[in-house]
């Protein structure tokens, strides 16, 4: 094999690797959420462009389109149903669905922490920054008794969190990524 062909085979296997490492890093399509905020608009309709909030019901209202469930959609799958309310009253209506707000995605540390409450999640979060963005420990935390509650269609999981493991770098597997919904608890 001349050095050509070896180089040209192996910068083919280098790009190939990167693409299926790009690949299996991009995060899944996000899905609306109750309290996220969406900007709903109708090209050539003006009246009919709508900021709302998703409700505790996982529902928006929106002019003509009325009550649409949209909780657990992606925004294409949510444009495609008002638009399928809309042809009612339009002829061809071209929706478009942008997310103004994702106030859903929330996550919550509670506890002996500098700041506890609520945050956004935007990106892929962990236990130990999560608890880094509430400011760190407060004097009188137990750092051994740390959970994560994550609520599951069948009920409530609780999730331990050996912090010691995880800062020692023994044992990173309880550096849980955190999902909507998830309560950190710091006794």
């Amino acid at each position: 094999m001349s050095k050509a062909v070896f180089i040209a085979f192996s910068l083919f296997l280098v790009c190939a690797n990167m693409k299926f490492a790009m690949a299996a890093e991009k995060p899944s399509i996000y899905h609306l959420r109750e309290g996220d905020t969406v900007l709903v608009s109708v090209w050539r309709e003006d009246s009919l462009q709508k900021q709302v909030i998703v409700l505790p019901d996982g529902s928006v209202t929106l002019p003509l389109a009325g009550r649409i469930e949209v909780a657990g959609l992606s925004t294409p799958e949510v444009e495609q149903l008002i638009a399928k309310k809309l042809k009612a009253y339009l002829p061809e209506p071209i929706v478009t669905v942008v997310i103004a707000g994702i106030g859903g995605n929330s996550a919550y540390v509670l506890g002996k922490v500098t700041h506890p409450g609520p945050f956004i999640i935007s990106g892929p979060l962990t236990v130990l920054q999560a608890i880094s963005m509430a400011g760190g420990f407060d004097k009188f935390a137990d750092e051994g008794g740390i959970k994560v509650i994550r609520t599951k269609p069948d009920g409530q999981e609780i999730l331990s969190v050996r912090y010691k493991d995880i800062i020692s770098g023994k044992d990173m597997s309880t550096n849980i990524h955190l999902r909507a919904g998830d309560t950190i608890v710091v006794p």
